[in-house]
């Protein structure tokens, strides 16, 4: 099945150029782009597993190393299509347009953190695994019958392809021929299990041909592959032809979150070999130098202005107000339970002891 769906790559390892014909298409204005959002990803995310070591902000889920796939494909929607993230997406949502600041006060339990800027749609990233599938193949089928060409990009992991959402998703979009693209990144790992023992096909991308929907793997590693299959699948879901499902094979050097430890099920000496290797930055980095466009001035100065924006970002997330403890009640029944109004009535007993 391997033959049958092969790597889509432009850039390989040596950021030399694999196919010329999509190289062309884009420009080198914004490849150099792509490497910026790219190291404002990084950079954000490395800052945040140091504030969670230091208790600024709560348990984090890092994603260093998918910053091609999550870049790449989040700069492939237009304004006014639908996203919607795990917990681990915050390079895409960061890069369609999310706050930083909003993305921090999210690790630390903040409401708020779940909000996007106005018109912006980007649903509150989804914790239970798969659920945030079927919720996208629904988004886009009520903008399809409101007759709006509006595109869902949702995103999940490997193990989310043995949840019961997952096929569902696929297919109530299949069913129903709605413009949604399943962009699965298969980082080889659902938490502790590797691919192997959870599944038997060879790869993500064919579980698509059983609900008659276009279906491929990309290199998830190199931006370009990825902007341009989620590109040209967005634009089949814009022009009425249905779903797609795309794999992108990548890999997550760090730890499933802050609170595991990958070495007990995975040798991390692989992570460091693919730092020199298959790293998303360095393989732009390459290409630019391929092309006698990289200056070293230049990323430093994009690495000054992006940890000056983080660090604006952290002090708005600590000067933020207070939170009011009461919204932990909001929006979990219309009326409340006679369970959950006796703990509002001790909150607010609790409330008015110390006020």
């Amino acid at each position: 099945m391997l033959d049958k769906f092969p790597m889509q790559q432009i850039l390989n390892e040596e950021g030399k150029v694999n196919l010329d014909a999509k190289i062309d298409k884009i420009s080198i204005e914004q490849i150099k782009h792509f490497y910026y959002l790219m190291l404002r990803a990084r950079l954000l995310d490395k800052k945040s597993v140091k504030l969670q070591r230091q208790g600024r902000i709560g348990t984090y889920v890092q994603y260093e190393g998918q910053e091609a796939a999550q870049v790449g494909s989040a700069a492939a929607l237009e304004k006014g299509d639908w996203m919607f993230p795990t917990y681990r997406d915050h390079a895409a949502t960061l890069t369609f347009g999310h706050s930083m600041r909003n993305l921090l006060l999210n690790w630390r339990g903040r409401i708020e953190g779940g909000l996007p800027p106005e018109g912006v749609n980007i649903f509150p990233p989804a914790i239970p695994i798969a659920s945030q599938l079927p919720q996208a193949a629904g988004a886009a089928w009520a903008e399809k019958k409101r007759g709006r060409d509006r595109v869902s990009l949702v995103y999940f992991g490997d193990g989310a392809t043995s949840e019961g959402d997952f096929h569902e998703g696929l297919n109530f979009a299949s069913v129903f021929q709605v413009p949604t693209v399943f962009f699965n990144q298969n980082n080889g790992f659902a938490i502790s299990v590797p691919m192997e023992k959870q599944m038997n096909t060879k790869t993500i991308a064919q579980k698509g041909l059983g609900y008659d929907m276009e279906c491929a793997r990309v290199d998830g590693n190199d931006i370009l592959a990825v902007y341009f299959a989620v590109k040209e699948a967005v634009e089949r879901a814009r022009n009425g032809e249905g779903p797609t499902l795309l794999e992108a094979v990548t890999w997550r050097y760090g730890a499933h979150t802050t609170a595991d430890d990958p070495s007990k099920y995975r040798d991390q000496s692989e992570s460091e070999k693919r730092r020199e290797t298959t790293d998303p930055l360095l393989r732009l980095e390459r290409y630019l130098n391929n092309e006698g466009e990289w200056d070293d001035a230049w990323a430093a100065a994009l690495q000054e202005d992006i940890n000056k924006e983080i660090e604006t970002a952290l002090e708005e997330m600590e000067n933020y107000p207070e939170p009011d403890m009461s919204q932990l009640f909001d929006h979990v029944f219309d009326v409340p339970t006679w369970t959950i109004q006796e703990q509002i009535d001790e909150h607010l007993a609790v409330k008015g002891r110390k006020s």
